[in-house]
């Protein structure tokens, strides 16, 4: 028993207090959020079918989260019960296609979510995937030749979304298109949920997707889990059909502890979502300045919470990631940046300065790990009271 909270213990201290966490699908949760996961919820059971007795409260709330939701995304329905935005994806693809269909999603190699590739979940459902044309100067999708592919292959569904996602995807002008040819539109904000609930990236459900689903754990401040969210029509079809197929148990002090996420970013989303915007702006031309291969410049680099240091593929890239995490800065080995933890915690956009300068110390002027990583750890202290939440 000693050697795992000590274990754990010693994560905390160094993740947790020391550190300056830059994984752009990570997140902190409000104590009060991180409080609920350990409820008597936790061990807790119900089901639609209501099998289960003593589930009144448990029912209460999950029908307030799934209120709050359809409030803070302005759908017809919502769904707290998928266990992660991978899920999510699967429930989507597997209630709308059958095998052989096509689905048009974004290439892993542009960027797009692995899981929804080659090797994801389309090979276990047996679709056909093709990826979007992409504009790699632009980090999008390209319209023309989008539209041209939608009207050849004629696919049975359309995902828009990515993992590495700089800015809003074209989806007014192409779900019209996808719409033609009989497609459904599903968007994977699994990235961008917050910025989204925030008002400040795009609006999927306004703009012609008829499903928005992903992670509640990355630019949305919630615990690990899954959402979907959609209108009336598709919405009842996967409300009906996600319990028993795709979840039993859906894990009820998730459910509660996402429902007060949920009512938190309702009350502070704008302003989260605006400083995300202004963070990730800021670290990015910070890292710019200092000659780091920042993508997208003629852009303004982002509209998101991510920073994208285009270093042409992974092997570069971990190796930039293992000199920073020797200096207490978390990276992926992307290198995508991400700042909703920062921001989260209070960061603004001097602060996002100093963590440039920090990075340019590590990996452009090699100076000892060592010695920033101190530097690190005492401007990482300064940062450790959650924002954007109630008292």
């Amino acid at each position: 028993m000693e050697e795992i909270i000590s274990m754990l213990e010693k994560h905390e201290q160094w993740r947790a207090q020391q550190s300056i966490n830059l994984i752009p699908s990570e997140n902190a949760m409000s104590p009060t959020v991180r409080s609920l996961l350990s409820s008597d919820l936790g061990q807790r059971y119900t089901a639609s079918d209501n099998f289960y007795m003593g589930t009144r409260f448990i029912d209460e709330i999950e029908q307030y989260g799934e209120k709050l939701a359809t409030e803070v995304f302005r759908c017809h329905e919502a769904d707290l019960r998928p266990l992660s935005g991978h899920i999510a994806d699967l429930i989507f693809l597997a209630c709308f296609t059958r095998p052989k269909d096509r689905l048009l999603c974004l290439s892993a190699n542009d960027g797009g979510y692995p899981g929804i590739w080659l090797k994801g979940v389309p090979s276990f459902l047996k679709l056909r995937v093709v990826g979007f044309p992409f504009s790699r100067e632009r980090m999008n999708i390209d319209v023309d030749q989008a539209t041209d592919t939608i009207t050849r292959i004629k696919p049975k569904v359309v995902i828009f979304g990515a993992s590495l996602f700089l800015f809003p995807h074209p989806v007014t002008k192409l779900a019209k298109v996808a719409r033609e040819v009989g497609a459904h539109v599903g968007f994977d904000g699994s990235h961008v949920l917050g910025l989204i609930a925030g008002r400040q990236f795009q609006d999927p459900l306004r703009e012609g997707a008829s499903v928005l689903f992903g992670s509640t754990h990355k630019s949305f401040f919630g615990p690990q889990g899954g959402i979907i969210l959609a209108d009336e029509e598709h919405g009842e079809i996967l409300k009906r059909r996600i319990h028993p197929t795709f979840v039993d148990n859906a894990h009820w002090n998730r459910i509660t502890a996402l429902a007060l996420a949920l009512a938190e970013i309702k009350e502070f989303g704008k302003a989260y979502a605006a400083q995300v915007v202004k963070n990730a702006r800021t670290l990015a031309s910070g890292l710019a300045d200092l000659d780091f291969p920042v993508a997208c410049s003629s852009l303004r680099f982002t509209r998101s919470h991510q920073v994208f240091l285009d270093y042409g593929g992974y092997k570069k890239g971990r190796v930039v990631a293992k000199k920073l995490e020797a200096a207490n800065i978390i990276a992926d080995c992307g290198v995508r940046l991400g700042v909703c933890e920062s921001t989260r915690k209070g960061m603004k956009e001097g602060d996002m300065q100093k963590i440039a300068e920090f990075i340019d110390r590590v990996v452009n002027r090699r100076e000892r790990p060592q010695k920033i990583k101190k530097e690190v750890a005492k401007f990482a202290a300064e940062f450790r009271e959650v924002r954007f939440c109630f008292e």
